[in-house]
């Protein structure tokens, strides 16, 4: 079968380059490998600046409907009281809001379905050609084939491509958790930042009734803290409160719902955006640290980024391919190379005993620090106008 454009994932990134690939007129495939919906370790946030986008891309109003409240203060759990300041206000859309991840993948990728986007769900992607994929079912196998292949599968999973991860473990890798809250006292227009020895994390009102808890820890920390068969997510969490009061206030009482989901080791880092032919877009191009909540907002901006890279470009042939992958590299730094290089600097900072305190003293000190760090982290960058 052959394509104008084969994405290999249909998350965020890759549902949201296909579908507006479709409205610039192009045949689009998506091989993605799960059934939705589905459930994902992910904060669920997504920053007021990706509002347009969402609205180009046709879920604006679900979005909204299905989303939690607007969150207009940020706050710092980090031993002690937690320390809250106003978020800073995006031009337009004045606050971001958090949705459920399963509900914005199935949200996403219907919305590339509508557009016209044929969609292969679920197939693996199982090898490339020099000028396609092969994609597996079961006992189904077949090609695809397109000018423009794209790499949108995400970096925390190993696979069989040239663009999975492929990293041996080390003890200070970081790890992923997730858990839904129901009965949390988290007010409801606040996300928090949470430090602790080991690790950082945050929480967030998400729709349908949930908070979410997302945080890292370094797999060294984990590993002195199991004892007596605890689950690694409940012994993590434990570990939390205990350093965390405010996080623990807020989850006095509550209850998980839907259990534990975990994932890693995370890969933060600039990677190459193209590279023997593949494009690539979301955590496969490159991805911060998730302590400034900004991952799924990167990760469907960077395909904003590259659709319109690649409407500049009448021919897809290689020199057409490189000359939109120069144009699409040089907009993705611009956008995301300052963010990717602070969340570092902050991750370090949050995770390490002395310097979270600092930090906390810091923002004690100074608390619209967490306003700046706030904008900073892009809360507030426009994306640039479509080409």
């Amino acid at each position: 079968m052959k394509f104008d454009a084969v994405i290999i994932g249909g998350g965020p990134s890759g549902a949201t380059l296909a579908t507006l690939l479709a409205q610039q007129g192009r045949h689009v495939a998506v091989v993605e490998k799960a059934g939705f919906p589905r459930r994902k370790v992910c904060g669920d946030f997504l920053s007021a600046v990706n509002i347009p986008l969402l609205d180009r891309l046709g879920v604006g109003a679900e979005f909204h409907r299905l989303a939690g409240p607007e969150v207009e203060r940020v706050a710092l759990f980090a031993g002690g009281p937690g320390i809250e300041r106003p978020m800073p206000r995006a031009q337009g859309h004045a606050f971001g809001r958090a949705l459920e991840r399963q509900t914005l993948d199935a949200l996403v990728l219907a919305a590339a379905r509508e557009a016209g986007a044929v969609v292969f769900q679920p197939y693996r992607a199982e090898g490339l050609l020099s000028d396609g994929v092969i994609c597996v079912a079961e006992a189904e196998r077949f090609e695809l084939h397109a000018p423009v292949i794209v790499a949108a599968h995400g970096s925390w999973e190993q696979g069989m491509l040239p663009t999975n991860a492929r990293r041996e473990h080390a003890p200070f890798d970081y790890l992923g958790f997730k858990a839904y809250f129901r009965g949390a006292s988290l007010r409801h227009d606040l996300m928090s930042l949470m430090a602790f020895p080991g690790g950082y994390g945050g929480m967030v009102w998400a729709g349908q009734g949930h908070v979410s808890l997302s945080f890292c820890i370094r797999r060294d920390t984990l590993s002195t803290l199991r004892h007596d068969g605890l689950p690694a997510g409940e012994a993590a969490c434990q570990h939390i409160a205990s350093h965390c009061p405010a996080a623990a206030d807020v989850l006095a009482g509550a209850r998980v719902d839907g259990g534990w989901l975990a994932a890693g080791p995370i890969w933060p880092g600039i990677r190459a955006r193209y590279e023997s032919g593949i494009l690539r877009v979301g955590n496969a191009a490159g991805e911060s640290h998730p302590i400034i909540a900004e991952g799924i907002s990167m990760a469907m901006q960077s395909s904003w980024l590259l659709a319109s890279a690649l409407g500049q470009v009448p021919r897809w042939d290689e020199k057409g391919r490189e000359e939109a992958a120069r144009i699409y590299t040089a907009a993705w730094r611009r956008q995301f190379a300052l963010r990717v290089k602070e969340a570092s600097l902050l991750a370090a900072l949050a995770s390490r005993p002395l310097t979270a305190e600092v930090m906390r003293r810091f923002v004690e000190a100074a608390p619209a620090a967490l306003s700046w760090g706030a904008r900073l982290s892009g809360k507030t960058l426009a994306l640039p106008e479509m080409a």
